[in-house]
């Protein structure tokens, strides 16, 4: 605060900040880089004033004082400019000058953000780590009977099937009565989860697709990654490559426009069309791309004008129940493509989750039912939605498999889980125990931004500006000078590294169980919890 200013109820002090700049004047050498690539604009140039004073050490000597006027880094107190703990400074200086430091204590700023009347809003996850998901332990091991599996040298199935998955006898009844069978998928258990054109930047999309196409064409993996709402862009619509691509279609139907009329000059047809009804991180809440991201080719692509914040609508405004969307939505998906593309919806993990997946049940169309869970990543979404909303993946995703076993649909209709997993760097593990509850396969988005592209947020509250455009990463920033930080075939490189290694620690897991020629789905006999009212609850066994 600048002497003599006045002191006001939303006044706070470099102590009330979360972060705290650490700046050594001996080392700097005022080269600006520090201020330049800062996102949130923390620290600025600043002019001091120094007083010396000179004691005489004569006996009857007077003291006498000089001011001293140097140049340094300044960090300000305002709210709207509070250091994130990025650290980008520290990376850019030369001299290890600069460096920022968490608060010893709990931060006054959350009291303080809230001014003009709005809400604390920001991109990353939820603040709290670990989960139940990171305490299943995996406990069934083969020794004598049943031999183990040498994972570095034997074959393993590593798909899931995706669509509805009808027995040989309706198979031929279905045919004969409508003509056609529901389309099927093969593809890797791990998917790239709905981050959008939009909400990443042109650096980090272009990377993923160039990852998910490599490990696809040169490796044999079938990896899919969907777009998320808004769209993607057209030369991927008239692409081969969008056959590796889930096309989602939330409740905005931003960039469905641009999809529909590209139709007829696909030249391929895309792996699934994904109709998402809520996400994790914020249920019962539309999606929400600011205004900092529409630029012009943004807009474009969604058909509406540049610089406006764009809020999708909380459900979709043509259909007034999930019966309503399995008889209209995804049955008109469906036509749309020939009856040749899976259709599914995606749900937030709740207490009604129960009540979709039965109306599923009874109609042909639904390929499957996706369900994110609480701790699912998002874009954009307010503090209270992301910490105090949402249910826990692996009972919701428990609950659906069971159902599906009651009913005798449990190989029928496949089940993806999203929402926290790898939250603490545990993607295999969390995957392995989802697929085991039930899942049919995993679909992951944070890890991915995380691992790939070198994300800085953290679930301690670090960075976590994904929203406003300022990623200082340039993964989620539509400003060229933020993204062209990103080498897209470094991303690309890093999502394959990213697949081999789950691929292997998913081998590492599979292989003490003797199954080298399915996945797991529903075995959940191998699975422990040291938790007694976790292991009732998911069905588990209960190991001490």
């Amino acid at each position: 605060m600048q002497p003599n200013a006045t002191i006001s109820p939303s006044t706070l002090s470099v102590k009330d900040l979360p972060w705290q700049i650490l700046w050594h004047k001996d080392k700097c050498t005022l080269c600006g880089r520090c201020t330049a690539v800062c996102p949130v604009n923390a620290i600025e140039l600043g002019v001091f004033r120094k007083r010396r004073v000179e004691v005489s050490l004569a006996p009857q000597g007077n003291s006498a004082s000089s001011f001293e006027v140097y140049h340094g880094i300044r960090q300000k107190t305002d709210p709207a400019y509070a250091c994130v703990g990025c650290a980008t400074c520290s990376l850019v200086c030369p001299n290890d000058a600069i460096f920022p430091m968490r608060s010893d204590e709990a931060d006054k700023l959350r009291y303080h953000i809230n001014r003009g009347g709005q809400p604390r809003s920001r991109g990353g996850r939820r603040n709290t780590p670990g989960g139940i998901l990171d305490q299943i332990k995996f406990i069934r091991i083969s020794m004598l009977t049943d031999p183990a599996l040498d994972a570095g040298r034997h074959e393993f199935e590593m798909r899931t099937l995706l669509g509805r998955i009808l027995p040989p006898e309706q198979n031929l009844k279905f045919v004969n009565e409508n003509g056609w069978i529901p389309p099927v998928r093969e593809i890797y258990p791990l998917i790239i989860g709905g981050m959008s054109f939009g909400a990443l930047s042109p650096n980090m999309w272009e990377g993923l697709q160039m990852g998910v196409a490599y490990l696809n064409e040169e490796m044999g993996m079938p990896v899919r990654m969907c777009t998320g709402e808004g769209g993607c862009p057209p030369r991927l619509l008239r692409s081969p490559f969008l056959k590796y691509v889930i096309l989602q279609i939330a409740s905005g139907y931003f960039g469905w426009d641009e999809i529909i009329h590209a139709i007829p000059e696909m030249v391929e047809d895309p792996c699934a069309i994904e109709i998402k009804y809520g996400q994790g991180a914020k249920p019962g809440d539309g999606g929400l791309l600011m205004w900092h991201k529409v630029n012009r080719l943004i807009a474009a692509i969604r058909g509406v004008p540049a610089g406006v914040s764009l809020p999708s609508p909380p459900t979709h405004q043509t259909q007034y129940s999930i019966e309503e969307s399995v008889a209209k939505m995804i049955q008109s998906m469906c036509m749309a493509w020939g009856f040749r593309v899976p259709v599914y919806p995606k749900i937030s993990a709740t207490s009604t989750a129960m009540a979709v997946l039965n109306n599923l049940t009874r109609n042909p169309y639904a390929a499957g039912l996706a369900i994110d869970g609480e701790d699912g990543g998002t874009g954009a979404a307010y503090n209270v939605s992301m910490d105090h909303m949402g249910h826990p993946i692996a009972t919701n995703v428990r609950d659906s498999y069971l159902n599906l076993v009651k009913v005798g649909m449990q190989n029928e209709i496949p089940i993806f889980a999203g929402g926290g997993a790898g939250k603490s760097g545990n993607l295999a593990a969390n995957a392995a125990a989802l697929i085991m509850l039930g899942a049919s396969g995993v679909q992951t988005g944070k890890y991915i931004m995380q691992a790939a592209a070198g994300c800085l947020g953290s679930e301690t509250d670090r960075c976590n500006i994904c929203n406003i455009g300022r990623c200082p990463r340039g993964i989620t920033s539509q400003d060229p000078r933020l993204y062209r930080r990103l080498d897209v075939e470094q991303v690309a490189e890093r999502v394959v590294d990213l697949f081999l290694a789950f691929d292997t620690e998913l081998k590492k897991i599979m292989a003490p169980l003797g199954r080298s020629t399915a996945l797991p789905i529903g075995m959940s006999d191998a699975l422990g919890i040291s938790d007694y009212h976790a292991a009732q609850r998911l069905d588990i066994k209960y190991v001490v």
